[in-house]
């Protein structure tokens, strides 16, 4: 490899705005020497017009005989402009919002969807705004259109759906990446709405509704069961003791009781009537008491 071939780096590094790399030359200071004679000639009426403010969300990047004036923009505050060399661009560094409008997507299923977001940039280096790119605004703003497009296209609807801070961070990133070299910041990116065809949110509405039912039948058929099981245990308890059984019966009947407009039935054993009065029952005749 040839050592004074220029690599890309160092080609990309020369490119950059704000690096002087030349200096204005013989008829540059010639010019600069004419216009600063000019603004001590016409003073102080040519101060009004080289004076300029910049407010403190502004900066200003100075062109003078066409190139940057310095690596760095100015204000904010008074600067000076000298007159028929400098020439200046205003730059707005407050957070931008950029409405994306809803667009048409396919998403990997083969759904069409629309879906519209809003991001939220600004920008942290007025030099290459300005240098790097014609219209800033303009360029992020189709930018987020399609990598929108572009990333959506890749996720099936339920991924859309349920993973819109995933889908938002990544488009944050790319978008991060791609403008770095306009000087733009990409503060955050929101997913607003997402709309499907009435069509299949009927269809998702019923299998939403099926899978509930399916559901619910479920645990109910586990709380049948897990009852069953409960009373059979009961049961098994109860039994190995009549007293226990009487005992329930009885405190079944007091909860009854407290219906009052309830009628209440109380079957009694027949071995209780046998040590009252004497009677008792055989081949349904009555016979009187021995003792």
């Amino acid at each position: 490899m040839d050592p004074g071939a220029s690599s890309p780096e160092k080609l990309d590094k020369e490119n950059l705005v704000g690096i002087k790399s030349k200096g204005l030359g013989v008829c540059g200071w010639i010019l600069l020497f004419l216009s600063f004679l000019l603004m001590v000639i016409t003073f102080p009426i040519s101060i009004w017009m080289c004076l300029k403010i910049i407010k403190e969300y502004e900066r200003a990047v100075v062109f003078r005989l066409g190139r940057i004036q310095a690596d760095k923009a100015k204000g904010p505050g008074l600067i000076l402009i000298l007159p028929c060399i400098d020439v200046f661009v205003k730059v707005d560094l407050r957070t931008v919002t950029c409405n994306i409008p809803p667009q048409e997507i396919l998403t990997r299923d083969s759904v069409t969807t629309q879906v519209d977001g809003v991001v939220y940039y600004r920008i942290y280096s007025a030099v290459s705004a300005v240098a790097n790119v014609n219209d800033v605004h303009q360029a992020t703003f189709l930018l987020a259109q399609t990598t929108l497009r572009n990333v959506l296209g890749t996720q099936t609807l339920s991924q859309i759906l349920a993973g819109r801070e995933e889908i938002a961070h990544s488009i944050q990133t790319l978008l991060d990446d791609a403008t770095e070299l306009w000087g733009i910041q990409v503060a955050r990116v929101e997913i607003k709405d997402v709309r499907i065809p009435v069509q299949l949110q009927r269809s998702m509405a019923a299998e939403a509704e099926a899978t509930r039912e399916a559901r619910a039948k479920v645990l109910a058929a586990e709380g049948e069961m897990n009852a069953s099981k409960a009373l059979k245990s009961a049961s098994m308890v109860l039994a190995e003791s009549p007293a226990a059984l009487q005992l329930r019966y009885l405190q079944t009947l007091a909860t009854v009781a407290t219906e009052k407009n309830s009628t209440i039935v109380f079957p009694l054993p027949i071995n209780m009537l046998e040590g009252i009065g004497g009677i008792t029952y055989d081949n349904h005749k009555k016979v009187p008491n021995r003792a």
